[in-house]
């Protein structure tokens, strides 16, 4: 027989009575016979503490819908809209004249320029990635890396049916291209995008590419992290972390919610073996939207601009604003005229939320605006002297003023072989340099010329030649061509002044 440890006494009206009846503080109750009896008979007439609250009420499923769980539903409405993309490119290789100097044997020992003259050779070379049909004219947006100096396209659809690609638009500064097929009347599967600002941390998603080239693959986990700013893959980094495992192959793949959505694409993996450690990242849809809504309509990519420049609110300027925590944007500067000055910023403020969405950092800021729609506004949390006050900041596209007028500078200068332009707002966003709105930057260096030898590079901005400052690129190529014994250069790289001095 089995021992009934529940005969003990559970009820606090047994233990209150227990406590009246015994005489000496610290007696056991049962060393008395007649408390014994009294106490047992308590015991069975008032009813013991309900098991509920002792233990977690477990339930046997009842169905078989209740024991199964699959993703395969979510699977079957999106995977059919995720492609395998094949890009051919050329590349050139230099092979030496005669076969016995390109003998491996001797480049070992002398390197590849042994032998002298060489010639140029192309091969194709192909790369493999993953795409998303957002159309059903046909619209495919896969990361710019993947088809990158692609000279031929081929899209793979999962039911196996073949189409040649055209590249409708590209955009190296979030990594995003979009292609287009000819579907020929045939219909196309899509996938809809969902506001990547909905999905929360946690949030169960599912990754769908071609990883390794092996065929379409799903792999399953949660939104690990959002908001990521500190990746440095693109100028606008501002990434879903996921932990669904990431490979070679899935670039431009899907991350999909369990609604069949797309949330992101995915762009890149953090890894010291190349293979998925749990750590990859997708370039939100709400970013892909606005590349994908610009190829639909044919025209050049234009982004929304504020007219302001910031840095992050660090713990050491938090402290000299005398502010009780880092996070945030302080405006350094506002170009005058432009929305943010209309709209009352000034330097000094400090932005917290845009559209009630926290702003930590510059990224998020240039995220938010960037993602924003031409011709609406933004409302916009700025703290001022301890209070965040709201600002509704319309959104506009970067002027042009003055035209950039990009010049090829000639000559025995410092400068000769530098492609030099006019700054302005809408050159300093191409030129991702959101700080510089004014003044003559240099384009590009060509290769062997003075400015390439001196160490002059795409992205200086001309602040002064000789003294002389300058707005228009025409204006410096004129001082350039007067002949003069000294050149005096101030120019700014990286947010740093420098000052060099040549002679003739």
């Amino acid at each position: 027989m089995a021992r009934r440890n529940d005969l003990m006494p559970r009820s606090p009206l047994v233990l209150a009575a227990l406590t009246a009846v015994v005489p000496e503080p610290g007696r056991q109750w049962c060393a008395h016979p007649t408390l014994a009896v009294l106490c047992l008979l308590l015991a069975l007439a008032l009813p013991a503490a309900p098991a509920a609250a002792q233990e977690t009420t477990r339930e046997v499923p009842t169905s078989r819908d209740e024991v199964m769980l699959s993703f395969a539903p979510v699977v079957k409405q999106a995977a059919p809209a995720v492609v395998n993309i094949f890009a051919k490119r050329k590349v050139e290789r230099q092979r030496a004249v005669s076969s016995l100097l390109d003998d491996p044997f001797f480049r070992r020992f002398f390197g590849d320029g042994f032998g002298g003259e060489r010639e140029r050779r192309q091969r194709d070379q192909s790369s493999l990635g993953s795409g998303v049909i957002v159309g059903a004219e046909g619209f495919i947006v896969t990361n710019e890396h993947v088809i990158k100096g692609a000279t031929e396209i081929k899209v793979v659809l999962a039911d196996r049916r073949e189409f040649e690609a055209e590249l409708v638009l590209t955009d190296e500064r979030t990594d995003l291209a979009v292609l287009q097929i000819e579907p020929g009347g045939e219909a196309l599967p899509t996938i809809d995008m969902r506001d990547s600002d909905e999905v929360e941390v946690g949030d169960l998603v599912l990754a769908l590419g071609n990883p390794f080239g092996v065929g379409q693959t799903v792999t399953s986990g949660i939104v690990s992290a959002l908001a990521r700013t500190q990746v440095g893959i693109t100028d606008f980094s501002f990434f879903i972390q996921t932990d669904a495992a990431i490979n070679p192959g899935n670039s431009g793949g899907a991350l999909v919610t369990l609604d069949g959505r797309l949330i992101g694409i995915n762009t890149a993996i953090y890894s010291r073996s190349g293979g998925s450690v749990g750590i990859g990242f997708a370039i939100p849809a709400n970013m892909v939207r606005t590349v994908v809504d610009s190829a639909r309509s044919g025209s050049a990519l234009v982004r929304a601009w504020a007219g302001l420049a910031g840095q992050d609110l660090t713990s050491e300027l938090a402290e000299g604003l005398r502010l009780d925590r880092p996070g945030g944007v302080v405006i350094s500067d506002v170009y005058q005229g432009g929305p943010a000055d209309r709209a009352g910023i000034s330097a000094g403020d400090v932005v917290v939320t845009v559209n009630d969405q926290p702003v930590n950092d510059l990224q998020s800021l240039r995220y938010r605006v960037a993602t924003g729609m031409l011709g609406e506004s933004l409302d916009v949390g700025v703290l001022r002297r301890g209070e965040v006050v709201g600002i509704e900041l319309p959104l506009e596209p970067p002027p042009e003023n003055p035209p950039r007028n990009e010049l090829r500078l000639l000559g025995h200068h410092p400068l000769g072989g530098a492609f030099i332009a006019s700054l302005s707002p809408a050159l300093a966003e191409e030129l991702d340099m959101p700080d510089s709105w004014s003044g003559v930057v240099i384009t590009r260096v060509q290769r062997g010329t003075p400015a390439d030898r001196v160490g002059f590079q795409a992205r200086d901005v001309i602040l002064s030649l000789n003294g002389q400052s300058f707005q228009r690129s025409g204006d410096l190529a004129e001082v350039l061509d007067r002949p003069s014994d000294r050149w005096q250069i101030v120019f700014k790289r990286d947010g740093k002044v420098r000052r060099v001095e040549f002679n003739s």
